[in-house]
C-alpha cells in the first residue's frame, strides 16, 4: 500500500434522510459521528469488541466509497448517502451512542478496507445475517461466533471478504471540499489534469460503448480526438452533444465510469493508482527541473509584467531550474491570490496560474510587454491543439515548412489554417527535437523553440547575390 493514501476522510458527511428521490431533510454531521451513530443503530455494544470492530471497518469502507465514488453526486443529488436501510446504512437522528461503541470509533474512524492493490474503499455490503443474507458480504451476527473462537478484527473482515483484503490504517482526514467538478467548463484546446480524468474515463466507458472513440494519447490535452469522444459520450447518453465538459457531462461521465468499473460493487474492477494519479504538472517546488519549471517561468514572466505585485523577468531567467527567483515569484503570486504562501506550485496553484495568464492575455497582447520571447505570433490561450483553425494555425504552419526547407526530418504542411494530423506530426517531430514531451500540442515552450529555430533558418537564408543559401532551393517549403 502506498505510504499516503490516495484516498482521505471527510470532516463531514451529508445523509439524505429517507430514499434517494424523497423529499426528505439533508443533515451534515461529522464523519466520526455519522459512523458512531450507524454502529449504534446496527449492531450490539455487548458483542466482542473484535466483532465490534470488523463491523466498524465494513461501515467506514461503505461509507468511504459512497463519497469517494460521488455515487449520489454523479446523479444530481446533493447529498453523499441516504439513511435509507434499502440503500445504504442505518443513520437515526439524534439516537443516543453507545459508549464502548464511540471509544473504539474514535480509535478507528480512518481506517478502511480495499481490495489488493486497488485505491478506493471497498464497497463492503453486509447485512444482518440472520433475517437477511448477502452472498459475497459480511455477516454482521456472523462475526460474533468467529469473535468468540478467537479471530481478530482483521481475521473476521478476510474470513468474510477474502484474503485479498488490505487494511489503510491512519488515513488523513482532509476538510470537504465539494464535489469533484473543479468549476470550469474544459473545451478544444485546454490543458489540465482534470483534462487527463475526463480522458482516461472515456476511454475506459468506451470499452463497453464502442460507439465511443478512443483518446491517444490521454495527456491532459483537449486535443480534436477528446472532443470527438465527448460528442459520441453526450450522443450516447443523452446529453446537448457540444464537445463541451460542463457540470452535466462531468458528472455524467464520473457516474457512467463507477458503473462499468464496478467501483460501488463487491466484486469491482478496481482503481489503481495510475488511474488518478496526477501526470500535468506535478508538484513543483525548490530544486525541481525540466519543461514544466520552464512552463511555469514562462507563465510566471506574463503574469508578473502585468502584476505589479510580483517580480518582473526577462528572457534569460526561463531556464527550466527551480532556484530562489522561482520560489520568490510563486510566493509573491501565492500572496496576491490569497493562497497559502509555501512557494510550492500544487495543482491549486497551478491552476489559479493558468486562470490568470489566460486573463492577461486577453487583456493584453504579449508583444507589447515581453519582447524577445517569441517569434511568432502567439495564440490567445495557452495551446493549439489537433481541432483548431485559424490564423495562429497557419502561422505554426508557415513556421514548420520554413524549418523543413532546412531540416530534412521535419515534414512540411499545407498551409490552410487547419490543425490536423499532418500539422501535428510535424509539431511531434519538432518537439522532439527540442527535447520537449511529444505531444503535438503547441503551448508557450513549443512556441519560443520553434520561433527561434525558424527566425535561425530564414538569417541563414539571408544571402549575397550568387552565394548558396546552405540548403536546397525550391518551392516545396511553401507546403
Amino acid at each position: 500500500m502506498p505510504e499516503t493514501p490516495p484516498v482521505t476522510i471527510p470532516e463531514t458527511i451529508t445523509v439524505h434522510l429517507g430514499p434517494p428521490s424523497s423529499n426528505a431533510e439533508n443533515i451534515t454531521v461529522p464523519f466520526a459521528e455519522y459512523i458512531k451513530n450507524v454502529a449504534s443503530s446496527e449492531i450490539y455494544p455487548t458483542w466482542p469488541e473484535e466483532a465490534i470492530r470488523a463491523n466498524i471497518y465494513a461501515q467506514v469502507s461503505y461509507a468511504l466509497n459512497r463519497v469517494f465514488t460521488e455515487w449520489y453526486r454523479a446523479q444530481g443529488y446533493d447529498f453523499d448517502i441516504t439513511n435509507s436501510t434499502r440503500y445504504d446504512q442505518s443513520f437515526v437522528p439524534g439516537r443516543d451512542i453507545f459508549e464502548n461503541i464511540s471509544t473504539i470509533v474514535d480509535d478507528m474512524f480512518n481506517n478502511y478496507l480495499v481490495r489488493d492493490d486497488a485505491i478506493e474503499p471497498l464497497f463492503a455490503q453486509y447485512c444482518n445475517g440472520t433475517t437477511v443474507t448477502c452472498p459475497g458480504g459480511l455477516s454482521q451476527w456472523g462475526t460474533v461466533p468467529l469473535a468468540e473462537q478467537g479471530m481478530d478484527a482483521q481475521q473476521i473482515v478476510r474470513h468474510f471478504f477474502g484474503d485479498d483484503i488490505n487494511f489503510v490504517m491512519n488515513a488523513p482526514v482532509s476538510p470537504n471540499v465539494g464535489g469533484s467538478w473543479p468549476g470550469v467548463v474544459y473545451r478544444l484546446g485546454d490543458v489540465d489534469e482534470d483534462v487527463r480524468t475526463i480522458q482516461r474515463r472515456l476511454n475506459r466507458i468506451s470499452s463497453n460503448y464502442p460507439s465511443i472513440p478512443k483518446i491517444y494519447p490521454a495527456d491532459g490535452v483537449f486535443d480534436a480526438d477528446t472532443e470527438r469522444a465527448v460528442r459520441a459520450f453526450q450522443q450516447q447518453f443523452n446529453l446537448t452533444p457540444d464537445g463541451l465538459v460542463g457540470k452535466a457531462t462531468w458528472y455524467r461521465i464520473a457516474f457512467i465510469y463507477n458503473n462499468v468499473k464496478r467501483l460501488s460493487e463487491l466484486d469491482s474492477e478496481g482503481l489503481r493508482l495510475e488511474d488518478v494519479s496526477r501526470q500535468f504538472p506535478e508538484t513543483l517546488q525548490t530544486g525541481a527541473s525540466g519543461p514544466g519549471v520552464q512552463l511555469l517561468q514562462y507563465f510566471l514572466a506574463v503574469v508578473g509584467a502585468y502584476y505589479d505585485q510580483l517580480p518582473e523577468w526577462n528572457v534569460n531567467e526561463i531556464d527550466g531550474v527551480f532556484g530562489s527567483k522561482t520560489r520568490e515569484a510563486v510566493e509573491a503570486y501565492q500572496r496576491m491570490m490569497g493562497l497559502p504562501v509555501n512557494g510550492i506550485v500544487d495543482r491549486v496553484t497551478w491552476n489559479a496560474l493558468v486562470s490568470t495568464y489566460q486573463s492577461v492575455l486577453r487583456a493584453r497582447p504579449i508583444e507589447e510587454w515581453l519582447p524577445g520571447a517569441v517569434g511568432l505570433n502567439l495564440p490567445g490561450g495557452i495551446f493549439l491543439v489537433e481541432g483548431m483553425r485559424g490564423e495562429p494555425v497557419r502561422e505554426l504552419q508557415l513556421a514548420i515548412n520554413t524549418i523543413a526547407r532546412a531540416y530534412p526530418n521535419v515534414p512540411t504542411v499545407a498551409v490552410d489554417g487547419v490543425f490536423g494530423p499532418a500539422t501535428r506530426d510535424a509539431v511531434s517531430v519538432l518537439q522532439a527535437m527540442f527535447g520537449l514531451p511529444a505531444t503535438g500540442a503547441v503551448g508557450p515552450l513549443t512556441w519560443e523553440d520553434l520561433a527561434a529555430l525558424a527566425n535561425d533558418v530564414l538569417a541563414g537564408s539571408q544571402t549575397a547575390e550568387g552565394q548558396y543559401p546552405g540548403y536546397p532551393v525550391g518551392e516545396e517549403g511553401e507546403g
